[in-house]
């Protein structure tokens, strides 16, 4: 058995972090931070780098502090009526290489002490890409419902998301898969109890999840136009 990578002070400081959400609080703490957040989180990506370039190699997996993975714990606050500074989760994001020039589906993976998960696909996709994804669900619903309901992925994963009230444009009301037209994101969630996330298990456990969820990431990246 080898040593876990997250444990609980992870969570311990997310909890005190909810209940102290202040610049003033957080530099007191940020040496706590480094160590029982940051540092366990960047070494996460680290050890699922390797097996992710074999897994899903089309994903960035990039274990650094700064600029990686790993996502801020600063809130961008200017357009929010929120203006508490801090994130109080932890964000892991493999973003797909072709992210910076189109809205291409990815995975995820979400710490926090109400709930944890992995999660794959596009949140919220530009309109150009929404368009992509319905046009494909359109023109060929088998190939959708064959990676929407394979057996493996609807085990452990399901479809989260808003979705519109009514059909989106240019489809009729009682198309026989509206309810997937409608939606604005096509994002799947796969929970994790926190067991699992302060097991040693943790990296081939994740890594498994994104095999899972491969046949919702194909599809989306064969219809936004990126290889997976």
């Amino acid at each position: 058995m080898g040593k876990a990578i997250i444990d609980k002070s992870l969570f311990e400081f997310l909890e005190d972090l909810k209940q102290n959400n202040d610049r003033d609080w957080f530099a007191e703490n940020k040496t706590r931070y480094q160590t029982d957040v940051l540092a366990p989180a960047v070494e996460l990506v680290a050890q699922l780098e390797k097996p992710l370039a074999k897994a899903a190699p089309m994903l960035h997996v990039v274990p650094k502090g700064h600029n990686g993975s790993v996502l801020r714990i600063y809130r961008d606050t200017r357009f929010s009526k929120d203006k508490l500074p801090y994130k109080t989760n932890v964000g892991i994001s493999f973003r797909h290489q072709a992210g910076k020039d189109i809205h291409a589906p990815g995975a995820y993976v979400h710490l926090d002490t109400d709930e944890c998960f992995v999660a794959a696909g596009c949140w919220r996709p530009a309109g150009d890409a929404l368009t992509a994804i319905r046009a494909a669900i359109d023109s060929d619903p088998k190939a959708w419902k064959r990676a929407r309901d394979q057996k493996a992925f609807t085990e452990h994963f399901q479809l989260v998301g808003e979705s519109l009230k009514t059909a989106p444009r240019d489809y009729p009301k009682d198309h026989p898969l509206i309810e997937d037209l409608r939606r604005k994101d096509f994002i799947a969630i796969s929970p994790l109890s926190r067991k699992e996330v302060t097991s040693d298990a943790i990296v081939p456990l994740i890594v498994q999840r994104i095999k899972q969820a491969r046949p919702l990431m194909r599809f989306l990246c064969d219809a936004v136009g990126v290889p997976y």
